[in-house]
């Protein structure tokens, strides 16, 4: 038995550890904002927040999470944040195919609480691990930007 905090709440999962945490959160706890994309870490599609730091679920083995915090998009659009983000990406149209979004919107969570004033270089560093293929990098990079000057103080 593997034990996590899973989006606030204590969880308990029967996965073997050498299971992915994508497969686990997907399968197992039914959290389909996590993509399955590449199964290789490069795509960003499977980010979650583990322990405050934006990781590819894809290559997290369960065994190393017990103990474990992990944030999933479902648990994120239920705070402050998530709102003022998502009117942001809302107002400059930063959503295409919505694939991306949901691990683009957890990495802008990583990246303004890192640091709650972002330079445009610190933004397109802090989303480099996650693919967009509809090439909407400029409009998620704004839609951080302005994510950073409508949330002041909650960052």
């Amino acid at each position: 038995m593997i034990k996590f905090i899973l989006n606030g709440k204590e969880v308990a999962s029967t996965a073997e550890a050498n299971e992915r945490l994508l497969d686990i959160l997907r399968n197992e706890f039914r959290l389909t904002g996590v993509k399955c994309g590449c199964k290789e870490g490069e795509c960003g599609a499977c980010s979650v927040i583990l322990d405050g730091k934006l990781v590819n679920s894809c290559m997290v083995a369960m065994g190393s999470i017990e103990g474990s915090s992990v944030m999933t998009i479902e648990g994120y659009r239920e705070t402050k944040r998530f709102e003022v983000i998502s009117r942001a990406y809302a107002s400059v149209s930063a959503v295409q195919c919505g694939f991306c979004i949901p691990g683009m919107v957890l990495a802008s969570e990583c990246i303004l609480s890192k640091n709650p004033n972002p330079t445009e270089e610190e933004i397109r560093e802090g989303i480099s691990g996650n693919l967009c293929r509809c090439t909407g990098y400029n409009a998620i990079v704004n839609a951080i930007s302005i994510a950073a000057k409508e949330g002041k103080g909650l960052w």
